[in-house]
């Protein structure tokens, strides 16, 4: 224990818990009955010193056997074999991981071997970094901390606590670029050593996905994690979309923060800073605001002394699709993005060449079904706010006022969040025209003249179609 603030912190977190969740505090008296010994482990201490909620609570159980524990645990509800394989059993209604101290061989499919009386300073060994090497006893509310994540923690360190044991498994390079991003935290220079040379052959393409979809929801500061893959002479294979943009010059007049990977990393901060409805919502505008400008590595040139991007954003859109095949697995974000990359420049243009009502809404239908103006607005936000010439961070306040303008012209003609329906529907015309080709070229003529025109009357759209 460091001080008594930490032993009070340690305190009312574990009593947080118990009164939160009453029924892991029946569990953790019955497990000591029966010489249990129930720790709190990994990411949840690391939160609960950091003073933050922990949202996944882990309890590593010494001294009995995964089938008394499972025995144990059933008589609390109906017991779910998420992972037993390894050591992981679940109640059902309580969001909580009950585990067995396990050694494990390296490799994909690695031999699992349940050993209850690990000592404590082993079983935290294996874990990927001593921040996340801490244990709690739930009954005597001690921290357990063999190899000083506490002093790490508080240092704004990460280390491993085994070098050879990290090493074995490859996806916590990964996981050390989103803890990167997630607590801003700067490796030490082992950790960085061990990135460069590490083998990190034999990662699903899935679990990579798993740890960049973290880096983009969790992060704080998620362009420090791509910054670990470039520091580590990873970027360039990892992700060469994102290194082709390091040293593609930009007109200082527009952006003094310097070369386009600059730019997408300030873009990418600033994307965190909105509030979202969804984790799905956030993890687009992140890689949007990532690989919004990919399009300037073959578009950039001078003309008459000036550097200029033309077509940046068409010519960024396979680009674009090939780096999100690295990083996501959902074809409805990467359809989203793709629209977002393709359409990026507009809002500002739209202000200055003073765009009307029909501009607007015809925007707007090229964004559905995927996307919506709205969204459009906040990738512009990002992508003006990431242009701070310090190379911190990216402004706090977005500095191009016509962003705004842009927004409030677009709820003006209610298309700010979807498109405008069409009037005149296949349905109205049964009867008169048989369905097919035809058909659908002049619904698409009725929607034109509506949305040029601002005709709304049925029965006029049906006149100008001369049937």
């Amino acid at each position: 224990m460091k001080s008594t603030k930490v032993v009070e912190n340690v305190q009312k977190a574990i009593s947080y818990i118990f009164t939160t969740f009453p029924l892991i505090k029946a569990i953790v008296e019955r497990l000591d009955q029966s010489k249990g010994r129930a720790l709190l482990v990994g990411g949840a201490v690391r939160d609960l010193l950091l003073e933050n909620p922990a949202k996944d609570i882990d309890i590593e159980v010494h001294g009995i056997s995964i089938n008394q524990l499972e025995q144990i645990l059933k008589e609390f509800g109906h017991v779910r074999l998420v992972g037993k394989a390894f050591g992981v059993l679940r109640i059902d209604g309580l969001d909580v991981d009950w585990s067995i101290p396990r050694t494990d061989s390296s490799g994909r499919k690695p031999k699992v071997e349940f050993d209850p009386h690990m000592p404590l300073e082993q079983a935290l060994r294996r874990r990927d970094l001593t921040i996340n090497a801490m244990a709690v006893d739930m009954v005597t509310k001690e921290l357990q901390d063999p190899f000083n994540g506490l002093r790490d923690l508080e240092a704004g360190v990460l280390r491993v606590p085994d070098k050879q044991l990290f090493i074995e498994d490859p996806l916590r390079y990964f996981r050390v670029m989103q803890f990167i991003g997630r607590l801003q935290m700067k490796p030490d220079k082992e950790l960085y050593e061990l990135g460069k040379t590490m083998n990190l052959s034999g990662i699903s393409q899935e679990r990579i996905v798993d740890e960049f979809a973290k880096l983009c929801i969790k992060g704080t500061k998620p362009s420090l994690g791509i910054q670990w893959l470039h520091d580590t002479d990873r970027l360039k294979t990892i992700l060469p979309e994102i290194y082709n943009t390091i040293g593609i010059e930009q007109d200082p007049e527009w952006h003094p923060e310097g070369d386009v990977y600059e730019h997408s990393k300030q873009a990418m901060d600033a994307a965190v800073n909105f509030e979202y409805e969804s984790d799905e919502d956030k993890l687009t505008m992140v890689l949007a605001s990532l690989c919004h400008d990919v399009g300037k590595v073959v578009a950039t040139q001078a003309i008459d002394g000036r550097i200029r991007s033309l077509g940046h954003d068409v010519k960024g859109v396979p680009i674009a699709a090939t780096f999100l095949d690295r990083v996501i697995n959902t074809q409805k974000i990467k359809d989203t993005i793709l629209k977002l990359v393709r359409h990026h420049m507009i809002p500002v243009a739209f202000v200055k060449n003073n765009a009307k009502a029909p501009a607007y809404k015809r925007l707007a239908k090229k964004l559905a079904p995927e996307t919506n103006i709205q969204e459009l607005t906040r990738l512009a936000y990002c992508d003006k706010s990431g242009r701070n010439p310090d190379r911190q961070a990216p402004f706090e306040v977005c500095p191009e006022e016509l962003i705004e303008e842009f927004l409030e012209q677009a709820k003006k003609y209610g298309v700010d969040q979807t498109f405008e329906p069409p009037v005149l529907m296949g349905k109205d015309l049964l009867g008169q025209v048989k369905p097919g080709p035809e058909l659908g070229k002049l619904l698409q003529k009725a929607y034109r003249i509506q949305i040029e025109e601002g005709m709304t009357d049925k029965d006029e759209l049906k006149k100008r179609l001369k049937l």
